[in-house]
């Protein structure tokens, strides 16, 4: 009796001793756990790089990207031109400087875009009857069966003549990147509404309205957020292969991709030409990826409990 006394007694210890314990710092967690892998380090440093560049290339960038040499074209890299001009004269490192701009914001509207209208299809779908479901996710699979780079190329060319420039190629982005949302908001609310407090939101009498905004959205944006900086970098990428194929954002903006289809004929004499833009297309990329990567252990509780 005395020996289960005493066990009894230091197990009330050791609660008050958590009880007692100082909360945890989510921020330092986060910060944590994101900083982990060097991966994720070098990512996130090359992302506030750019877009250091994107906002300062006016300051930082050594020539006008639309100035015109014709005495000095095709010029190999020199002390006064680090990466050489282009076929118009053109310092090739100030446009690949302004190209951060387009690639930015291309990636944030495309994103915005498609974000807004998966979320709200995957919203209805997650809460609609079982037959409107059935058809709504019918669909996006056959969306998610077609190959994007096809819609893509359809939806640029059609709204070229509409919106045009930069315009044409967001929306073009954002319409074919939708269906991934629907399906990640779908699951989300699949699974969260089945939870107790969701339970017993409805037994209260909450409106569905107020179930989403107070109870589903606020745990599907971890995922979200995750999902979203990934496609940051898909759209950017699609971005290129558009303007690379002629129906992106037309010269003589200095996208990136542009650049590397105005440099493919001159791969034997001035690789660097398309080699420099496509590197820059490739570090963006790759940043956001392990961006991302490093959000999901960051804000995943399964993954954030196995890595503290």
């Amino acid at each position: 009796m005395e020996e289960t006394k005493n066990v009894g007694q230091a197990g009330e210890f050791e609660v008050l001793e958590e009880a007692l314990l100082p909360p945890v710092n989510e921020f330092k967690r986060f910060i944590r756990v994101f900083f982990r892998r060097k991966v994720v380090i070098i990512g996130f440093a090359l992302v506030v790089l750019v877009i250091f560049v994107a906002i300062f290339a006016d300051l930082i960038s050594p020539y006008d990207p639309y100035e015109q040499d014709l005495h000095n074209v095709m010029a190999a890299p020199n002390g006064a031109h680090l990466l050489g001009t282009d076929a118009l004269g053109r310092d090739l490192l100030s446009r690949i400087m302004y190209g951060t701009r387009i690639a930015l914001i291309v990636g944030v509207l495309t994103v915005l875009i498609s974000a807004v209208i998966g979320v709200a299809i995957g919203l209805v779908a997650g809460f609609a009857q079982s037959k409107v479901q059935t058809v709504i996710m019918r669909l996006t699979d056959a969306l998610i069966a077609i190959p994007s780079l096809i819609l893509q190329l359809l939806l640029a060319n059609l709204l070229k003549s509409f919106i045009g420039g930069m315009g044409s190629v967001v929306v073009a982005l954002g319409l074919t990147m939708f269906p991934g949302y629907i399906r990640m908001v779908n699951a989300q609310v699949l699974t969260l509404k089945q939870n107790d407090y969701v339970l017993a939101g409805r037994a209260m009498g909450d409106k569905k309205r107020r179930i989403v905004l107070r109870h589903i959205l606020p745990n599907a944006v971890s995922p979200l957020i995750v999902m979203m900086t990934m496609m940051m970098g898909a759209s950017i990428m699609a971005e290129a292969g558009l303007s690379f194929l002629g129906l992106g954002i037309a010269p003589p903006a200095a996208a990136w991709g542009q650049m590397c289809r105005e440099g493919y004929q001159y791969l034997m004499t001035r690789p660097l030409l398309s080699i420099a833009p496509g590197f820059a297309i490739m570090i963006l990329v790759f940043s956001y990826n392990m961006v991302g990567d490093g959000l999901r252990d960051a804000l995943d509780p399964r993954l954030r409990g196995s890595l503290d």
